[in-house]
């Protein structure tokens, strides 16, 4: 039982890392009209002082940590997981457009046309960073919700009150 204490909270805690990150990144980027280049030297200087003083902490506290940077190394199974699953990705979207491109599944290209269009309406109206953020806000919100026990409570109430409902009315 603790140990589904424990996951659930780190299930939850990354929605919110995340959204902390991407407040961040859509603070610098929109707020302050920065570019991604200036967002990452940010990051790379905050990174390098935050582990300049944390050595000479241990140092101070003669406290021996290896550090290699040899040795941050992803395995060969992980980096051909992730080439694969952006090969996919890729590969469904440009076989999505290239149905909808031919005409023969009007269904398709009616619902690809109208949502570039939605997204072109959306890009005139808020920047881009405000529509990333935004979407950002409501994967977390969704990630949240999906491991919250109160929501599923909720959810299992509702979904049992619903089927019994339509079960009294297909015995009519």
């Amino acid at each position: 039982m603790e140990d589904e204490a424990e996951g659930g909270r780190v299930e939850v805690g990354r929605p919110a890392v995340v959204l902390v990150c991407g407040s961040l990144i859509y603070y610098h980027c929109a707020y302050r009209e920065s570019s991604l280049l200036s967002l990452l030297s940010d990051v790379l200087i905050v990174l390098l002082c935050s582990l300049a003083i944390l050595g000479m902490l241990f140092r101070q506290m003669n406290i021996s940590v290896p550090v290699d940077p040899l040795e941050w190394q992803i395995s060969q199974d992980t980096a051909n997981t992730i080439a694969a699953c952006l090969a996919n990705t890729i590969g469904a979207a440009e076989s999505v457009l290239r149905v909808a491109a031919t005409g023969h599944d009007k269904r398709l290209f009616f619902k690809v046309v109208v949502i570039l269009y939605l997204l072109s309406a959306l890009g005139r109206v808020a920047s881009g960073a405000t529509v990333a953020y935004a979407g950002l806000c409501l994967l977390c919100l969704y990630t949240f919700a999906q491991n919250s026990e109160l929501i599923n409570r909720f959810t299992s109430r509702f979904s049992k009150r619903r089927d019994s409902a339509g079960g009294a009315q297909d015995a009519i």
